[in-house]
C-alpha cells in the first residue's frame, strides 16, 4: 500500500509539472492523487465495484480541489486535473486497441467498454461535486 500511495503522489504531481502547475502547488496536487487513489484502492479492496469507486474517488478529488482553491486562491483545475491522473484507465484502453489489432475483437469491446465507463464515472464525480458545490454557494 505504501508503495501506491508513493507511486500515486509521485505521478500526480509529475504531471503537475508537465501542466505547468506553480510550484508551491505541486505536493498540495500529489496530496490530492495520492488521497483519491487511496480511496479508490480501499474501496476496490472491499469489494466495491471500479466503476462506482472510480466515480466516488473523483468525487472526493473534486472536493478536496475546491477546499485547496478557496484556501490557496489558485484555480480548482490545476488540483483536480492533476489529482485525476492515477485514476485514468490508460492501461484498459491500451489493451482494448491492443486486442482490436490482434482482431479478438470481443474481448476489445469488453476493455473498451470498460475503460468508456470508468472515464465517464471519473466525470461524472467531478460534475457532481461542482454541481453541489453550486448549489451550496447559491443556498448561502
Amino acid at each position: 500500500m505504501i508503495q501506491q500511495l508513493v507511486t500515486s503522489f509521485v505521478a500526480s504531481a509529475a504531471f503537475g509539472i508537465i501542466f505547468n502547475t506553480p510550484r508551491k502547488s505541486l505536493l498540495k496536487c500529489g496530496f490530492t492523487g495520492m488521497v483519491g487513489w487511496l480511496l479508490y484502492v480501499w474501496l476496490v479492496n472491499n469489494q466495491v465495484d471500479s466503476i462506482l469507486a472510480s466515480l466516488v474517488a473523483a468525487f472526493v478529488i473534486a472536493i478536496i480541489s475546491q477546499i485547496f482553491a478557496k484556501i490557496y486562491k489558485t484555480p480548482m483545475i490545476i488540483f483536480s486535473v492533476s489529482g485525476i491522473i492515477p485514476l485514468v484507465p490508460g492501461g484498459l484502453a491500451y489493451d482494448a486497441m491492443r486486442n482490436f489489432v490482434e482482431n479478438d475483437y470481443n474481448l476489445a469491446i469488453q476493455y473498451a467498454s470498460k475503460a468508456f465507463m470508468l472515464s465517464g464515472a471519473i466525470a461524472i464525480g467531478l460534475i457532481f461535486s461542482e454541481v453541489i458545490n453550486q448549489m451550496i454557494r447559491k443556498y448561502r
